[in-house]
């Protein structure tokens, strides 16, 4: 009994030092390339809903190149991307960079300082409703606007805003 005992000893010492000896694996190189970083810094906004982000990085992170209605004949492509919350009507060149976007979300979540700003000018008024449009070009980056509904008991008004929450 004790020798089959200090032999399972030994054995149990050993063999974390046998699996220990792996021979090393050569990985594969990987290059990342940031094609439409430019799209994401000038869309990003902390205060909207997770889905929006989402699909702000799915529109960034498009490959136009693996797409089925990729060809090299088109200088550019439109591809439209849906989600309940709102759409964005993504335009690409033929390498895969985004050349500009229309985007419409509708209760995707007002920034504070817009929401501060309504209210400044119109106390008593409760946002119903909100709609989120963003307008993005490569050259001149973007333009986020807001279209809010307001009530106040009955009556009812629409207004437009910029990312600032200046009225238009």
């Amino acid at each position: 009994m004790k020798k089959v005992l200090s032999i399972l000893f030994l054995f149990g010492i050993m063999s974390p030092n046998f699996a220990q000896i792996t021979e090393p694996e050569e990985l594969k190189e990987v290059n990342l390339v940031a094609v439409n970083y430019k799209y994401l810094d000038a869309v990003t906004n902390e205060q909207v809903a997770i889905p929006v982000k989402k699909l702000s990085e799915h529109v960034a992170s498009y490959d136009i190149k693996s797409s089925e209605i990729y060809h090299d004949d088109y200088d550019t492509y439109e591809v439209s991307f849906f989600i309940p919350e709102g759409s964005v009507l993504a335009a690409y060149d033929r390498d895969g960079k985004l050349i500009r976007t229309i985007e419409r979300y509708k209760n995707a979540g007002i920034p504070d300082v817009v929401r501060k700003n309504v209210m400044k000018k119109y106390p008593n008024w409760s946002i119903s409703k909100d709609v989120y449009l963003v307008n993005y070009h490569d050259e001149r980056g973007s333009d986020k606007r807001y279209k809010l509904r307001l009530e106040n008991g009955k009556e009812v008004i629409r207004i437009k805003t910029d990312e600032r929450g200046n009225i238009i």
